[in-house]
This record gives structure tokens, sequence and C-alpha cells, in this order.
């Protein structure tokens, strides 16, 4: 079993696996439990067109992250600022349309500041109750959430060279505060 205050434990593996199961009716509509229908999540990559179409899951869709740390906006130190950067990526039949109900899953879910991270913990606690993720509970307690969408012409480029794919950046900026145990996990 993996420990709870494993380094692999991070708010964004959370908010990862809670997106994969809201995005999860795109790939398997008929909730069937087919195990190559995943939306998958990858750290950051690919970084060429090349790569990317190599990529791609029997699914047709994946998500790519790059956290970000940021500077605490308030005086309280506990309160932890962080950007998770994702690229969403369709391919195959009617790209477009997947793009834009993977877009409207996110900030239908993500954009709802202090219910979002209500929703979120609710999630994780009966996700840690379970058994967790890979064993681990969470240790993070969310407060809000936001989402901007970005749009850069490049992006439009390659994408257009590719004509079968879609693409689209989300990113999701919240606001977290650890438990202690996770933060004394460094010291031992």
């Amino acid at each position: 079993m993996t420990e709870s205050t494993s380094v692999l434990n991070t708010p964004v593996l959370w908010i990862n696996t809670y997106l994969q199961e809201k995005l999860k009716p795109i790939v398997d509509p008929e909730n069937t439990g087919n195990p190559l229908l995943i939306f998958p999540f990858f750290p950051t990559g690919p970084s060429s067109l090349e790569a990317l179409q190599t990529s791609f899951p029997e699914s047709g869709v994946m998500a790519v992250w790059d956290r970000m740390f940021r500077m605490r906006r308030g005086p309280f130190p506990h309160i932890k600022c962080e950007q998770v950067l994702y690229y969403f990526y369709a391919q195959a039949s009617n790209p477009v349309p997947t793009m834009i109900r993977i877009q409207e899953i996110v900030m239908r879910y993500l954009d709802r500041g202090d219910e979002t991270a209500q929703d979120l913990n609710a999630w994780a606690k009966a996700k840690s109750d379970a058994g967790g993720i890979g064993g681990m509970e969470c240790k993070f307690y969310f407060h809000n959430f936001k989402i901007y969408h970005l749009e850069e012409a490049r992006d439009i480029v390659d994408f257009g060279t590719a004509r079968t794919y879609a693409g689209n950046k989300i990113i999701i900026d919240y606001d977290y505060h650890q438990m202690q145990d996770i933060i004394d996990s460094v010291n031992s």
C-alpha cells in the first residue's frame, strides 16, 4: 500500500482523477466498463505534432497537464495557490464536437468557486474512505476553483495542419491547504 504522505500524493492527482471520472461519458457513453475506453491524463508532453499523433490512446482523447505554483494571494500562509494547465486533445471522428463537450464538462464541474471545492472535497473523502487513489487518501482540503480558457494562433495552425485533431487549453486555478502529516513527511 502506498503511504498517504507519498510525494505522488499531490492536489493535482485528486483533481485529475476527479476530472477523469467526470469526462468518462465522453469515451464510454454506454458505460460498458471497457478498460480500453479511458480518458488518460499525462504529465507535460508531447512537444511536437508528430509525437502527438503517436500518443493517442484507443479512446481518441487525452489530456496533458502541467502543474504551476503561484504566489500566495492573501496573508494566511497555509492556503496554497496553484494552477494546472491542461491541454485537451481529441482525434478521429468529430474531434471538434468532442472538444466542445470536454470544454463544457470542465467548465460546468470546475468553474463554480467554493461549490466546486465542496464537491471535490466530498468526492475525495468518499474516494479516500473507499481505499483512496493507489492506496493514498486525500491530504488536501480545497477552498476555491476558477477556470480560464486559452487560445493561441500557433495551436490553431498546428491543429489545422493535422485536420483530424482538435485541441484546447484550459487553466484551472485552485486554492487548498495541506494536512499536517503530509507537511511533516518531508522531514522524515
